[in-house]
């Protein structure tokens, strides 16, 4: 199994060496970047360059390890026995599985993506490790030991909301990616947009890393904020002039709430402008 990229998704050589390795060392691939680098579209990209099916297991603060194996519900199983409902001699009925058992018991080998495991608690990670490593985990309610019939390939994605243990990084292959640079964004426009005037894109770039040189701004536009400001350009036939001609004094570009997300991005670039201004006189 190779990963050299899909037509949908343009990876740099590092990253599909990253990819590959974590691959051949049957390691989990842990995946860092700013948000919008296309960490998630990755695992995405890799399940169908692969050709196999993809499990997306989401992370949120409240998400425990244990729900990534199985659930037992407890709680309606008792009901159910004051009710005299037949199915509670099973508790294999009562039995919810969890996105790793799903990925252990496929028929074929699955890219599983653990999506902002640092959105968790910080032991999330931990206690995970056994079952990681081992691909499998014992089922206390049935007493079986469910292992993976075929080792998933394990994408991890976070955006350094928190630092991760070192027992778990120990455990997995490393690759941070780097913010694309110009060519590479020229790439990514093109698979997005063929028939986009390479003009238009030429003085959207210069805006876009204008904006993301600010210093100071505390949300620097992504690459998916790009390609969402170039379609909002496009449907509304704003053309390369009216970037190029734009008075650049003014305090942010046309469509700009594609790029700047929060308001205090938005009165720093103001704040710029209107310094422009007074410069200027």
């Amino acid at each position: 199994m190779k990963f050299e990229g899909t037509a949908a998704y343009v990876a740099t050589d590092d990253l599909k060496l990253a990819v590959n390795a974590a691959i051949a060392l049957q390691r989990p691939l842990l995946v860092k970047g700013e948000p919008g680098t296309g960490k998630t579209l990755l695992a995405e990209q890799l399940a169908e360059a692969l050709g196999t099916r993809l499990i997306t297991w989401h992370i949120k603060s409240t998400t425990k390890a244990h729900q990534g194996l199985y659930e037992y519900d407890a709680v309606s199983r008792l009901r159910d026995s004051q009710l005299g409902v037949d199915k509670v001699h099973d508790v294999r009925n009562y039995i919810k599985k969890g996105k790793l058992w799903e990925a252990f018991e496929a028929d074929q080998r699955v890219v599983l993506l653990i999506d902002e495991i640092d959105k968790a608690d910080i032991e999330f990670p931990n206690d995970l490790l056994q079952e990681l490593d081992r691909m499998e985990f014992f089922v206390y309610e049935t007493g079986e030991t469910v292992k993976a019939a075929q080792r998933p390939i394990i994408v991890i994605t976070s955006n350094n909301e928190k630092e991760l243990p070192d027992a778990f990084l120990r455990r997995c292959f490393f690759h941070y990616i780097a913010f694309p640079d110009r060519d590479t964004l020229q790439r990514i426009v093109d698979v997005h947009f063929p028939s986009i005037r390479q003009e238009l894109v030429q003085e959207a770039l210069e805006i876009f890393f204008d904006i993301r040189k600010v210093p100071g701004l505390k949300k620097k536009p992504s690459t998916s904020e790009l390609v969402d400001w170039l379609k909002l350009l496009m449907a509304d036939q704003i053309g390369e002039a009216v970037l190029r001609e734009r008075d650049p004094t003014k305090a942010i570009p046309p469509l700009a709430g594609a790029l700047v997300k929060n308001e205090q991005d938005v009165m720093l670039l103001e704040r710029l402008a209107f310094m422009s201004r007074r410069a200027g006189r």
